[in-house]
């Protein structure tokens, strides 16, 4: 006999619906459908954590177990750890199950009510693993950017890590942190350390940066997913033979090489900048007007800040004649002041500047009697 009951639980479609007239029918359609598609996306983002956590749990049991039947490690702890793996796998099944029966339970609509019967996909050849080779520059650059924005925090919590039971441990629980983009953020991170003459932490991160690469070279190696190489690779190093940690502390040390030879580099060219805009900065009279700034007493730096050109010819009478000329001559000569007929005018033959109508003189004899300070 054919059970009809399935049948009777059907969300109606959007347009089968009287409602008021009073009501905007249009807008009250689009409420629900809307609506009932949040409540679709939100069944499917549950369904996507529950798949990312089964397969970190698939991953840890299967590295617990090997080194168990490997006897890496100590017995007990490493039966306390399938244990507790175990306990957690059984979480799962029972979140998978409420899922189903909550997923069950939801009313067929208009847009799940009908899929395919069959479908069958034909390829000419077998895919291959994704490349991301093809990337220009701009996509990658937009790639990294976009990834750092969101997992800045916790690449730079795996690169302080120590030990590699707790780096197998945070890379199992985040996979989403196995890929070149980590790696390339780690990398800037070291040189960026290395300018800063953080020389011991920038060897740390070094270090960190070479296992996620380690990792993810023995994913290319075996053609398959690095995200599914964690366990082995971190098993692999703690266990190795003498001739392969060698070969992986020789790797550490020639990427750090590696690294200070392009922090050298990067700190010449900052210094290159530097002097290149520091010369497009010089005024008239060949001084950058920044250093003149930096050296100004603070009361005259008070007057540039604010452009009070009234407060400058206040605080230009209230200093000696020879200091204010000085200060006023180089503020000339770097373009931090540029005189004019209604303003100031420097004068080089009598070492006369005239501000407004306030003249302040130099005068070469060392025997003047008139005050220094008098402005006329």
């Amino acid at each position: 006999m054919v059970d009809y009951s399935k049948w009777t639980n059907i969300e109606i479609s959007d347009d089968e619906d009287d409602t008021h007239p009073n009501i905007d029918t249009p807008s009250l359609f689009r409420w629900r459908h809307q609506a009932r598609l949040e409540r679709m996306a939100e069944m499917e983002h549950e369904k996507d954590e529950l798949s990312k956590a089964k397969q970190s749990y698939q991953a840890r049991l299967v590295d617990v177990k090997e080194r168990l039947k490997n006897k890496e490690g100590k017995e007990n702890e490493l039966e306390k750890e399938l244990e507790k793996i175990e306990k957690e796998g059984k979480d799962l099944d029972r979140r998978e199950e409420e899922l189903a029966k909550k997923e069950k339970k939801t009313p067929w609509n208009v847009d799940t009510i009908s899929k395919p019967g069959f479908e069958k996909t034909m390829f000419n050849k077998q895919p291959a693993r994704k490349n991301e080779e093809n990337l220009t520059e701009e996509e990658r650059e937009e790639r990294l950017k976009r990834f750092v924005k969101e997992n800045e925090k916790l690449c730079k919590e795996y690169g302080m890590l120590r030990k590699y039971e707790d780096s197998k441990r945070f890379l199992q629980n985040h996979l989403d942190l196995v890929c070149d983009d980590t790696s390339n953020y780690l990398v800037i991170w070291s040189i960026n350390l290395e300018m800063e003459e953080k020389h011991d932490l920038m060897a740390h991160v070094a270090h960190q940066c070479i296992c996620l690469q380690y990792i993810l070279e023995l994913g290319k190696q075996l053609d398959v997913d690095p995200r599914a190489c964690v366990g082995s690779f971190f098993s692999k190093i703690q266990n190795c033979m003498p001739e392969y940690r060698h070969q992986f502390e020789s790797e550490i040390e020639a990427f750090k090489e590696r690294i200070k030879k392009r922090a050298e580099e990067k700190i010449e060219e900052a210094i290159v900048e530097s002097e290149a805009e520091r010369k497009s900065r010089l005024g008239p009279g060949g001084l950058d007007p920044v250093e003149v700034f930096d050296e100004l007493p603070d009361e005259l730096k008070k007057c540039f800040e604010t452009r009070d050109t009234e407060l400058l010819q206040k605080t230009i009478a209230s200093m000696e004649v020879d200091v204010a000329t000085y200060h006023m001559k180089r503020c000339v000569d770097s373009g931090l002041w540029v005189p004019n007929a209604a303003e100031s005018l420097l004068n080089e033959d009598t070492d006369e500047i005239k501000l407004g109508s306030k003249n302040i003189e130099t005068e070469e004899s060392s025997n003047c009697e008139s005050n220094p300070n008098n402005l006329d």
